[in-house]
């Protein structure tokens, strides 16, 4: 199962499904429909109509503007979704970038990759385009992709919410989230991070970029214990801050939910 949500692209990292996983009501997230992964300036013409097959309503966008300068996503000529973005930045730097300053050993890293995730879900302009996300996602209109950059924090962390949101069992929404660290070609995914890394602060060791480039368990739950510490629990967080209230929620079932 896990190895069919993965769509190998020559030039998209990172690219998969994230539906399929059992929900508490009994149903089941939808496949076909909900997809993430990094930026696509790289991608081929064959990762484009292999995109376009996939009939994209909506692509989510959770980078700012100057990354979306810097990396400019290619899309076909048949191209006919909505992008979804904040209109500023929604990060002074890419999370993996922004921690990488002072990250001297793997230990560092992690460290100042946990510390960025209990911060992460309160960024006003990330809350911004989480809202979007949400209301695009709960119109029904079709097949969504949520992305950024390397396509692991920002979204791995919008992931989350929205497996939290359909019922999603925590541990299966950590599976997907662990899944940026198999999917796909990593050696290239880390590669092409680590130039980006090592041009704004020097030469970091190769395991510490490893780090950077990867997730673990701990950067999630870090995310996950913030909104509780914040908020009480995730679903206070999404009903207050996001607008993920009731209404909404049975939105997202009834699209996104199969018995």
């Amino acid at each position: 199962m896990i190895d069919s949500r993965i769509i190998p692209l020559s030039g998209v990292h990172n690219f998969r499904d994230y539906g399929g996983y059992a929900s508490s009501d009994g149903g089941r997230v939808k496949s076909g429909l909900l997809f993430r992964s990094g930026q696509h300036q790289e991608a081929s013409d064959q990762d484009l109509a292999t995109i376009d097959a996939l009939e994209l309503r909506h692509v989510i966008d959770m980078r700012g503007n100057s990354e979306r300068r810097s990396y400019p996503c290619r899309r076909s000529d048949n191209f006919q979704g909505q992008v979804v973005f904040y209109d500023g930045e929604t990060a002074a730097l890419a999370p993996h970038v922004e921690a990488a300053q002072g990250a001297l050993d793997v230990a560092t890293a992690h460290a100042k990759m946990e510390r960025l995730y209990s911060r992460l879900p309160f960024r006003e302009p990330l809350i911004a385009v989480l809202r979007d996300y949400f209301a695009a996602l709960a119109s029904g209109q079709g097949a969504s992709l949520v992305h950024c950059l390397a396509g692991k924090d920002r979204t791995g962390m919008a992931v989350a919410l929205v497996h939290h949101t359909l019922g999603v069992h925590p541990d299966d929404a950590m599976e997907d989230f662990l899944l940026t660290n198999t999917a796909g070609n990593i050696d290239a995914r880390i590669e092409a991070g680590a130039g980006a890394i090592r041009e704004k602060w020097g030469p970091l060791s190769d395991d510490t970029i490893r780090v950077l480039m990867g997730v673990d368990a701990r950067y999630l739950e870090a995310a996950r214990e913030a909104l509780v510490d914040e908020h009480g629990s995730a679903d206070v967080f999404l009903k207050d801050v996001l607008g993920v209230d009731e209404a909404m929620r049975a939105s997202l079932r009834l699209h996104l939910i199969e018995s």
